[in-house]
Formats: C-alpha cells, sequence, structure tokens
C-alpha cells in the first residue's frame, strides 16, 4: 500500500500565502482545543473553508463520492473548521486523480484523492484487532488522520508558522495533537486506528528490508510515523495508553522521552496556533461532532 500522504512539493512560501467517511470527527480542529495567545492577525477571520466534491472520473469510486455527498462530509468538515481564523480561504477538495492514492495541499487548497479513500476501505481490517480497535476505526482513523495532515500543512502556510525540522512532520504533529483534543474513547480509538494505518505499510517481522531509497522520502517512514503518533498519545495520557507500552507496540526506551516530546508540541501549539482559533464560535460544535460520528461509525463497522 502506498504512502498515504504523499504530498506533492507545496509552493514557496514567501509568494504562496499560503471525508469523507469521517470528515465530522475533524471538530477536533476547532473545539476549544488550545490557551489563549496573543491576538491574531487583523486581516484573519473565521468561517473561510470552502468545499468541493468533484465527481469521479473512476465509475468504481463512484460509490464513495455518493456516500460522502449523502453524509454531507465536506459540510460537516466546513462547519467544524470554520472557527480557524485564516487570511484567505481554504478550499477542501476530495477528486480523482489519475489512479494514484495520494493527497496534498497546494496554493489554499486541500485535495484528498478517492483512489486514497478507496485503499483505506481495501485495507480496513474485517475484524476487531488487539486493544479493540475495530474495523471502523482502522479507517476512521487513517481517514481522520489524513485530511488534518493536509489541513496542518495549510495552517503552517496561511499563518506562516514557523518550522523546525521537516515539515511533514509538522503536519503529522499536528494530526495527532487535534485527535487527542478530542473526547478519551474517540482519541484513543482514532490513535490507534492512525497508527494501524502506517503500520501495514510496513513489511511485517522483527527485521525487514527495504529499499534504499525508501530512506529519502521527505516523509518519516510509515512504522516511524507509527511510532511518533503513539508516542505522542502515551505522552499526553500515560493512562489512556499504557497498554500501547504494556504490550510492546511502543518500546518502553522510546516511551520514557514521550512525556517531554508531548510537552514539547503542546508549547508549539499553544503559542503558535492558539491565538487563531476563534474559541466562542468553536464552542458551538460539540453537538455537531457528537452527532454524526456515531452513525458513521456504525455504517463503517460493516465489512
Amino acid at each position: 500500500m502506498p504512502d498515504p500522504v504523499e504530498s506533492t512539493p507545496r509552493p514557496n512560501r514567501s509568494w504562496c500565502r499560503t471525508l469523507a467517511l469521517c470528515a465530522a470527527m475533524a471538530a477536533a480542529v476547532i473545539v476549544t482545543l488550545f490557551a489563549a495567545g496573543a491576538p491574531a492577525s487583523a486581516r484573519s477571520k473565521s468561517n473561510q473553508i470552502q468545499y468541493e466534491y468533484v465527481p469521479p472520473k473512476d465509475p468504481a469510486h463512484q460509490a464513495i463520492y455518493d456516500q460522502m455527498k449523502q453524509g454531507r462530509a465536506l459540510e460537516n468538515l466546513q462547519e467544524l473548521l470554520s472557527p480557524l481564523r485564516l487570511p484567505y480561504p481554504l478550499k477542501l477538495t476530495v477528486a480523482g486523480c489519475d489512479g494514484v492514492p495520494n493527497a496534498w495541499y497546494s496554493n489554499e487548497v486541500v485535495k484528498v484523492c478517492y483512489e486514497l479513500l478507496a485503499e483505506f476501505l481495501k485495507h480496513a481490517s474485517k475484524q476487531e484487532l488487539p486493544m479493540g480497535i475495530t474495523r471502523a476505526d482502522t479507517i476512521l482513523g487513517p481517514v481522520l488522520d489524513v485530511f488534518l495532515h493536509e489541513t496542518g500543512h495549510a495552517v503552517y502556510d496561511m499563518l506562516q508558522i514557523p518550522i523546525l525540522g521537516r515539515q511533514e512532520d509538522a503536519a503529522d504533529q499536528f494530526a495527532a495533537y487535534v485527535m487527542l483534543r478530542l473526547g478519551k474513547e474517540e482519541a484513543r480509538k482514532l490513535i490507534l486506528g492512525a497508527a494501524y494505518g502506517y503500520n501495514i505499510q510496513m513489511p511485517q517481522g522483527v527485521r525487514v528490508t527495504m529499499e534504499v531509497d525508501a530512506f529519502s522520502n521527505e516523509h518519516s517512514l510509515p512504522a516511524q510515523r507509527a511510532y511518533n503518533v503513539l508516542c505522542i498519545a502515551y505522552g499526553a495520557d500515560s493512562k489512556l495508553f499504557a497498554d500501547v507500552v504494556e504490550l510492546e507496540f511502543l518500546p518502553k526506551k522510546r516511551a520514557e522521552l514521550c512525556p517531554y516530546e508531548y510537552e514539547d508540541l503542546t508549547f508549539a501549539m499553544t503559542k503558535l496556533i492558539g491565538p487563531h482559533i476563534d474559541k466562542r464560535r468553536a464552542a458551538k460544535f460539540h453537538e455537531v461532532w457528537a452527532r454524526t460520528v456515531t452513525e458513521r461509525r456504525a455504517r463503517l463497522a460493516r465489512p
């Protein structure tokens, strides 16, 4: 299975102003996530999210298109992301990508391919996995993760947020942090589902063989991304994710440092992103997320 977030090169920040089976779950982005900070730029404002369902080129993707439109996936996502204060509109799109399972952000547009959504459905678990991971989790986690990952790119770019290190890793951190702002039960399910999505891309076993050029990718290797998201989660709540370490899905040596990694991430998110959240507007969308997630999870639970 290809990397689920093969973002294409983004325009230079100096000139660039800059699901959906689980879109409603992106409420996390705007649900009073971040502590108060300095006022946002005067030109930034909330309610800047636009969307477009592009009819699929491949008839095999028609069912995904229909299901998304019937479930008002992007409409829900638009509403739930509206408290983000952005200087320009951000458009969320789903479209066919000529057979390539991909997703990216560029020029104030987030694009998620039907091919990628089809991959998530294809590789979803057919049965419950260890730690209570369900089929729905193995779909919802990766889908939400990819939308939040690309939204992270958009937020960093459009708000000109400074980044140390690779932007792909920063986008992964953004997505994990947002998922952890959900209620504990949902956060656990989504984090484990996202980690599953990365893990199945790697050869299984204690020792694996890979092509050397895999190490040149702008993304971390899938196994590293799985460990990173689990580390952030364990650092955020060592009790909720205790079994991740007990069952050795996350090595104990790495786990010892995870609280510090999460502390660094929290500081950055609070300091840099927090000022760009309309908290009064955000507070209204708890009910929207709660209303939609239960029915989506039930629908996805069916093989």
